[in-house]
């Protein structure tokens, strides 16, 4: 086993085996959730990493896949796990509709662009709400709410973390390989110059859109990953600001490696209840973070992952 791998591998085991037994119940639900952003986090990072992109609609989009899980699962009888690679798809989509302008602008424009989709979302969602078992189209009850139907392997808050795991394990084995074969080469060449790359033969349009997809197909399953873990969603928990603070997170953790992703989820979820938990508040969690980014850009530009794998390298014999 080489170094590469003995870290993810050692970290997977962990967390998979040992890190659900040594939680109380209410830490298993925050670091599910934690797990969970982690997913979405990566997809801003591939945008970010290899092209040099901005997305500021993937919280957004993460309630997106949240609203359809829950929609396929009262609304029909399909397998939990095929509803949640399904949200993924239509994501996806909007994924690929997003990428639209980025074919010809970058940086603040494009977080411009961004931003305003996710606030388009936050409007929707206030106003039709999140399907709760209601009749109609929309699903939803004034009265109650009808209970998810989740896998039998998962039925309780252990078993789920354990299943959440193995799906984002799997989806940043995708990352991996999207990063190491023929789109990850073209992606360092469009970023590097897209002339240069278009003079090589590179589809530019493609593999731009391409990287939109592939980055909207992990918010949405982050949604529906969400949506089984929370039950039921709430339009306030995917606010357009939120965006704007995962993508920061992201940029602290490091957007080069798993690594950094699963640190902007742990931060993004377990910091603020940790606050919480000793009696502070979760706005605390926001200073922590302004400091972590200004770290970040000045001496870090790998972020907290990148400083943590030199120093495993180092140790490593």
């Amino acid at each position: 086993m080489t170094r590469q791998f003995a870290l993810p591998i050692t970290v997977f085991v962990f967390s998979l085996l040992a890190l659900p037994l040594l939680l109380s119940a209410l830490w298993v639900k925050v670091v599910t959730s934690a797990v969970i952003f982690s997913l979405a986090a990566a997809g801003i990072s591939v945008l970010f990493a290899q092209l040099g992109l901005i997305n500021l609609a993937q919280v957004a989009l993460i309630g997106l896949g949240g609203w359809v899980a829950l929609r396929l699962n009262y609304g029909t009888a399909i397998p939990f796990t095929v509803i949640v690679f399904m949200a993924g798809t239509t994501t996806a989509l909007i994924g690929a509709i997003l990428a639209l302008p980025a074919l010809r602008m970058r940086g603040l424009y494009l977080a411009l662009v961004t931003l305003m989709a996710a606030g388009a979302f936050q409007i929707l969602f206030n106003a039709f709400q999140f399907p709760n078992g209601g009749s109609g189209f929309w699903g939803v009850a004034q009265q109650s709410a009808a209970e998810i139907r989740l896998p039998l392997l998962a039925n309780s808050d252990v078993a789920y973390l354990r299943y959440t795991i193995v799906i984002v394990a799997l989806c940043f084995c995708l990352v991996a390989m999207h990063r190491i074969t023929a789109p990850g080469r073209a992606w360092a060449m469009i970023r590097q110059s897209e002339a240069n790359a278009m003079a090589a033969g590179v589809n530019v349009t493609f593999y731009k859109i391409w990287a939109f997809v592939l980055s909207g197909f992990m918010a949405g399953v982050a949604g529906g990953l969400l949506s089984g873990a929370l039950g039921q969603l709430d339009a306030r928990s995917f606010l357009a600001a939120d965006g704007i603070l995962l993508f920061a997170l992201a940029v602290v953790g490091g957007v080069y490696s798993w690594l950094g992703a699963l640190i902007a989820g742990l931060l993004f979820k377990l910091l603020p209840a940790v606050f919480n938990n000793i009696g502070l508040s979760a706005d605390l969690a926001m200073v922590l973070f302004g400091a972590a980014l200004l770290h970040a850009i000045i001496t870090a530009p790998r972020g907290i992952a990148g400083q943590l794998l030199v120093a495993f390298s180092r140790k490593s014999p």
